[in-house]
């Protein structure tokens, strides 16, 4: 995938990307909200090798780049049934807060929808990422459910989530991404 929105793309993952998601995924935190106040104790190596089996039709880790640097990324999962679980972690703090997440997610979404024919999308987050669930509700995102206290962080805290789905008839787009 690559796509371009003013200075904002996205674009596959390669295995030079490794080292950089090696240290994101490591910073406890940028990765407390996913419940890793730690870090994810990911190796490079690791994921070169995760990287190396993505394939569009079944999952894809992509890079969020702001003006050619790596800021971010998103991912893509094919669940069946015409279902793509999605996420996004804008990695850079300095370009949180700015829009950019709606914009990705808009540009993202539209290419799962249009080029790539799914019907729905899921997502979850965690129940105290309020700006997070703003940004879903604002695309069309429906929440479908709260689990409540359902899982433990890696250092034993309950957590609570949110899931969260869209159907193409939903989906405020605020991207302005090539309608062909």
């Amino acid at each position: 995938m690559f796509k371009q929105f003013d200075n904002l793309t996205i674009r596959n993952a390669t295995a030079e990307d490794a080292d950089l998601l090696s240290k994101w995924w490591n910073d406890g935190k940028i990765m407390a909200h996913a419940g890793f106040p730690n870090g994810t104790g990911e190796l490079s190596q690791d994921i070169v090798e995760k990287i190396s089996k993505d394939d569009d039709n079944i999952c894809r880790r992509l890079m969020i780049e702001y003006d050619k640097k790596p800021i971010g990324e998103m991912s893509y999962y094919n669940v069946g049934n015409d279902t793509a679980e999605i996420g996004i972690k804008i990695c850079d703090f300095s370009k949180q807060n700015k829009g950019y997440g709606k914009i990705l997610l808009s540009m993202l979404i539209h290419s799962l929808f249009r080029d790539f024919g799914y019907q729905k999308i899921i997502l979850d987050t965690n129940l105290n990422n309020i700006r997070a669930q703003h940004v879903y509700e604002e695309l069309g995102f429906s929440k479908v459910r709260v689990n409540y206290n359902s899982w433990k962080n890696q250092i034993g805290e309950l957590q609570s989530s949110v899931d969260y789905e869209l159907v193409p008839e939903n989906f405020n787009d605020f991207s302005k991404t090539d309608r062909r």
